[in-house]
């Protein structure tokens, strides 16, 4: 992100947004940015700290079109120094979206926040995407990943291990089950396709594998009677453990 940003150089190769070296005006009048470590003047209000940050953009956003984007008008006349974590997080978060930015990165956004900060945050991140903006955000909350994310890239020991959606992501790598009850055997329920394994648990059977609506079709033809069923699948988490497992 810090070389996406031009706050690192690159020791080989190079970084290019819009065209432009991110070093360059160009290219940065067109992002914004919200670090996790941010040293600002902590006397200024809100308000005036917007004030100042949109003036390094062409055509930023008006101080109060900002302070609703960002959910915080009623912080525009606190101190920054006053403000709590989860506040100060989304005073930080209305800075980067001032210059009407169409590339917007954030850095962990929603650390420190509360349940319904956080919330609220997912729901402004989702409208700037709605707007067509493109957003490049890193989390540890995978349920944060999975609830906002497009396209999600899996970062190990500096490697790129796993690039897609959520549902592709989770389908490549964790189990997918269908359990239920039905006269077939465990033998004729391994001859359906995508079928991985089957085990027997009491009255049910559970059936392991990479396509529950395909298993659930054949199912129902195969036994019209068959009945109780239940589906799981692994969720983000579970595949993030899974590729990251050494």
């Amino acid at each position: 992100m810090k070389l996406l940003l031009g706050i690192l150089n690159p020791d080989e190769g190079q970084v290019r947004i819009f065209g432009n070296d991110p070093r360059q005006a160009r290219g940065r009048q067109r992002t914004g940015a919200m670090l996790q470590v941010a040293r600002v003047p902590e006397t200024l209000r809100v308000r005036e700290h917007i004030d100042l940050f949109a003036s390094y953009y062409p055509h930023p956003l008006s101080i109060a079109e900002t302070m609703d984007a960002a959910g915080i008008r009623e912080l525009a006349n606190r101190k920054f120094g006053e403000l709590s974590g989860g506040e100060k997080q989304r005073a930080l978060f209305a800075w980067a979206l001032c210059g009407n930015p169409d590339l917007l990165f954030l850095d962990e956004p929603t650390v420190g926040m509360d349940v319904e900060a956080r919330r609220g945050m997912w729901k402004q991140i989702r409208a700037l995407a709605a707007r067509g903006k493109s957003v490049l955000l890193t989390t540890h909350y995978l349920e944060e990943a999975e609830a906002l994310a497009d396209r999600i890239v899996v970062l190990h020991h500096g490697r790129i291990i796993e690039n897609g959606t959520a549902a592709e992501i989770k389908s490549r790598v964790t189990r997918q089950l269908v359990k239920c009850r039905t006269r077939l055997r465990i033998e004729e329920l391994m001859r359906f396709t995508h079928v991985n394994d089957v085990q027997r648990d009491g009255d049910s059977v559970e059936i392991q594998t990479s396509s529950t609506d395909d298993v659930l079709r054949q199912l129902v033809q195969a036994d019209p009677e068959a009945c109780g069923f239940e589906l799981r699948s692994g969720g983000l988490e579970e595949a993030f453990l899974a590729l990251t497992t050494d």
